[in-house]
């Protein structure tokens, strides 16, 4: 047994514990899911003792195995802006951006495949703890944005926005949410004084924001954004599937002509 598998045993102990639950019998392979599983489920509550430091020791040394991706090497457009396909837990962006649900607390989905539970389940229980530290029960509207740590994320900061929900076809109001999004985050960054920060495709999977409709404005939002700011941080438009890079691809190289 090594290491890593030592300190699951030790965190999966922990958190059934807090649950009043004996351990089940699990293989190695069924580990890593089971404690991420519990975690997505976990309401947030303080800590056992000693539990965030080796939650830290193994999400840390998780992140180090995915492989860190520099965003500064990541070629940009003339409006200096970059796309890059892949896991956006590994950028090393000043800033990420989690598109999340109104109470901001990440997804209670056990293993779901959104971008909010993968980046909460990647950085670590504390995020969901400082998210139910500010919102304190409240709802967030759309459009907004709030930052916390990024904690065992190759980023400083995630920025934790909500986008529009879409039923039927895209409304003047589903625009204009899913724009002040993206100028929220922009505005947000060059108050931090934030040098690169990398987006997700916001509304575009469980909201149901068309993708092609989402693209065309989340690019034009952030070229005009950038034209008016004279610069501003390095954008970094991170999209997971080839469809999406198709999409987003054939965008910038509008953008450019």
């Amino acid at each position: 047994m090594n290491g890593q598998s030592k300190i699951l045993d030790e965190l999966i102990g922990m958190l059934c514990a807090e649950r009043g639950e004996a351990v089940p019998p699990l293989t190695e392979s069924q580990k890593p899911d089971f404690f991420r599983a519990l975690c997505n489920v976990r309401p947030p509550m303080p800590a056992p003792k000693g539990f965030l430091r080796l939650q830290d020791e193994y999400l840390s040394a998780r992140t180090a195995e995915r492989g860190i991706v520099d965003v500064n090497a990541l070629p940009c457009n003339g409006d200096g802006i970059a796309l890059w396909r892949g896991d956006i837990t590994r950028l090393n962006a000043d800033g990420i951006v989690d598109a999340c649900n109104e109470r901001l607390l990440g997804c209670f989905h056990p293993l779901h495949g959104c971008i909010d539970n993968v980046i909460h389940s990647a950085a670590g229980i504390q995020v969901r703890l400082d998210c139910a530290q500010m919102m304190r029960g409240m709802s967030e509207p759309n459009g907004k944005v709030r930052v916390t740590g990024a904690y065992n994320l190759p980023s400083r900061y995630i920025f934790h926005t909500v986008g529009p929900v879409v039923y039927g076809g895209v409304t003047a109001e589903n625009e204009r949410d899913l724009k002040n999004c993206y100028l929220a985050c922009l505005d947000k960054a060059r108050e931090m004084e934030l040098k690169t920060l990398a987006f997700c495709c916001i509304s575009t999977g469980e909201y149901r924001y068309p993708k092609r409709e989402a693209c065309r404005l989340a690019v034009q939002t952030v070229r005009d954004w950038k034209r008016r700011a004279d610069g501003g941080p390095k954008v970094i438009f991170d999209v997971y599937a080839e469809e999406d890079e198709e999409i987003y691809a054939r965008e910038l190289r509008k953008t450019d002509r």
